[in-house]
């Protein structure tokens, strides 16, 4: 039995890594609903599915197409967990009619490895995260004391579909798996954590991009004081130093004050096809 498909937005995006948005953009499909309920979510309205606009296979193939024609790098499906028998269809039906850029899975990585696995032929790019190591940050923050084990499940699964990284002429990745990592106020300990996990267990398999863009969403510091401020230069620094003593080359980091709203695009329908 088919889902509903509800997204928020399907537009070019200029705010992912540079091999994925290049100077033209990705073509971001961001769908409604999400398997964790991160309290800092900077997508909450859409990941909470209050925030949507219904599609059929056939629609969602045909916005495939047109941010191919827009110029768009890759497909980039931003948190899919929940509609991937659909979009598996939508892409069969969108190569069919003559798409032909690299397909990105952009996940918060609580996956089941079987739902990665059937995405072999499908996705070309994985674009996972790996938020925590310590069960009880995952438990506060995610309500997943299990996050860790479950992500590195699913990611084992990617890397295995992905291989290492290819990249064309431009610099754009064609096929490949790139572990996000967004360092929080106060938790630097944990980041080494991630970076140290994730570097012995994939090496030079993967990239890693490592994240200061995290942006206190109104409210917040209610209920987790520590999370009310955006991470420092000193945190994130440290966290940064740690992957180059680690031995770690294959990375993005991002330089200056990044944490700005242009990375929270408005999810008003734009590029949805609306059903009437």
């Amino acid at each position: 039995m088919k889902n509903e498909i509800f997204a928020a937005r399907a537009a070019l995006h200029m705010w992912e890594e540079p091999c994925i948005s290049g100077k033209e953009g990705s073509g971001a499909v961001f769908f409604t609903g999400c398997p964790l309920r991160c309290v800092f979510c900077q997508n909450r309205e859409i990941a909470l599915g209050s925030q949507g606009y219904p599609m059929t296979t056939e629609t969602l193939s045909g916005t495939f197409l047109h941010l191919q024609k827009e110029g768009a790098n890759n497909i980039n499906l931003v948190t899919p967990t929940q509609y991937v028998p659909e979009i598996r269809e939508a892409l069969l039906l969108a190569k069919k009619a003559g798409l032909t850029v690299p397909v990105v899975y952009n996940t918060g990585s609580y996956e089941l490895p079987e739902t990665i696995r059937s995405l072999s032929g499908f996705v070309d790019i994985f674009l996972p995260d790996f938020k925590y190591c310590d069960p009880v940050l995952s438990e506060a923050y995610s309500n997943a004391a299990d996050y860790a084990e479950v992500a590195e499940a699913a990611i084992d699964e990617m890397v295995e579909i992905t291989g290492g990284p290819e990249f064309d002429e431009r610099g754009m990745m064609l096929r490949g798996t790139i572990i996000r990592h967004m360092v929080l106020p106060g938790h630097t300990k944990d980041s080494m954590a991630v970076l140290r996990r994730v570097y012995e267990r994939y090496g030079d398999r993967i990239y890693i991009s490592i994240m200061n863009q995290y942006t206190p969403m109104p409210g917040i510091e209610d209920k987790f004081p520590e999370l009310g401020r955006r991470v420092t230069k000193r945190e994130y620094n440290r966290v940064v130093d740690f992957a180059l003593e680690l031995g770690i080359t294959q990375a993005f980091i991002q330089e200056g004050n990044a944490a700005k709203e242009s990375f929270i695009p408005a999810f008003d329908g734009s590029g949805i096809p609306m059903l009437h």
